[in-house]
């Protein structure tokens, strides 16, 4: 009977030795059993951007919108109305919506031929772009009054440089970019370019350059911000290509170029600057707007009244929100919140608010002729690139 129990305690001493010395699979289980944790691995660390010299650093190198989160206004910005700005092109005037209503509670004469409505580097102004008035109008977003006009020629879109030390006039007609005082607007370069209408535009990650669409002749540019030189020009590889908004990816690893002709996206390595593919999204791409988590991308397609939803991480479309009554989503913003994506319809003399979680339609207003280049205000963010509301 002795001899039986230590012959039977030694198999079972054996089968323990072999569960703890035969493979990982049994010795994951036991670790499991006994209530200990594999070890977690240190983050990774994020290597830090050296950005444009005097450019705010970049707070997450692995995302460039990380200042743009859900009501995170700057304290410069926060006392401000929230309003809609919607510049009339054919009517030469600027519909101002209150979102909470979504009723005009406002109608302000500007020059001829408003294209857009830009905040300014220092988010204290909005321009309109005046482009066939020669002019800007600045208004003052904590009052919502116009102020008095600055010559400025053919201001079809206007941007900022990141460092704050320029605005920069897509000049499309005069097929020249033009920087100046960012305040006065004085002319202080003008870089002629042998594309035809100059655009859109974003800059990359850390500030140094930035991609210019050439909507008349189908081509990119990209521009040495400090240099304030043209560095690269390349057709794109599609007949008849009309390219039109500009934003680059949360990681500045792509630019996504629309294009109204080719009904799409190009997909652009910035820093490389070769050939781009397209990403078709839908009739007549024309708008590109980031949400605050930086996740997605709303893609207005003009020629079919629909918004494609892109995303990013996932790199494909996964939504297509159709108006109902159809309609010409144009150019836009998100709301501070997050929740409404404001869109002008360019041919329909309206302009829609979209629930940016079911894509459902919350309004139509009905505005002046030929609204384009709507500004949301105020947004999140340190600073404005430009635009509609390029904040960073």
């Amino acid at each position: 009977m002795h001899r039986h129990l230590v012959k039977s305690a030694l198999v079972v001493g054996a089968a323990l030795a072999c569960l703890a010395a035969c493979g990982t699979q049994g010795g994951e289980r036991t670790s499991e059993a006994r209530g200990t944790k594999a070890a977690v691995p240190a983050p990774r660390e994020k290597k830090p951007v050296r950005g444009l010299p005097g450019m705010p650093p970049v707070l997450d190198p692995e995302d460039v919108y990380a200042a743009d989160r859900p009501n995170k206004l700057s304290p410069v910005v926060k006392d401000f109305p929230s309003r809609v700005y919607v510049p009339n092109t054919e009517s030469d005037t600027v519909s101002v919506i209150d979102p909470k209503t979504y009723e005009i509670i406002e109608t302000i004469p500007v020059g001829r031929q408003p294209q857009h409505v830009v905040p300014s580097w220092d988010l204290k102004t909005l321009w309109v772009n005046n482009n066939r008035g020669h002019t800007l109008t600045p208004i003052d977003p904590k009052t919502g009054k116009a102020g008095k006009e600055v010559e400025v020629h053919d201001p079809y879109n206007l941007y900022f440089t990141p460092h704050g030390k320029y605005a920069v006039v897509m000049a499309s007609l005069d097929r020249e970019l033009v920087f100046r005082d960012p305040h006065t607007m004085e002319r202080k370069k003008t870089v002629p370019v042998s594309c035809y209408g100059v655009n859109h535009a974003d800059f990359s990650l850390d500030g140094r350059y930035f991609i210019v669409s050439c909507e008349f002749s189908g081509e990119l540019l990209k521009v040495d911000t400090e240099k304030m030189k043209v560095v690269g020009q390349q057709r794109l590889p599609f007949e008849g290509a009309m390219p039109q908004d500009v934003k680059v990816s949360p990681d500045g690893k792509r630019f996504y170029i629309a294009d109204m002709m080719a009904h799409g996206m190009w997909v652009l390595d910035g820093d490389k600057f070769t050939e781009p593919t397209l990403m078709p999204t839908g009739k007549g791409c024309h708008g590109l707007y980031v949400s605050r988590d930086s996740r997605e991308m709303y893609v207005s397609n003009r020629g079919e009244g629909t918004i494609s939803v892109f995303d990013f991480t996932r790199d494909k479309l996964t939504k297509k929100w159709r108006l109902p009554d159809g309609g010409s989503p144009d150019m836009g913003g998100v709301s501070a919140d997050g929740k409404v994506l404001w869109l002008s319809g360019r041919y329909d003399a309206e302009v829609y608010a979209v629930d940016t979680r079911t894509g459902t339609q919350l309004a139509r207003i009905p505005v002046g002729s030929g609204p384009h280049g709507l500004a949301v205000y105020p947004q999140p963010g340190r600073y404005s690139l430009g635009h509609t509301g390029i904040f960073r």
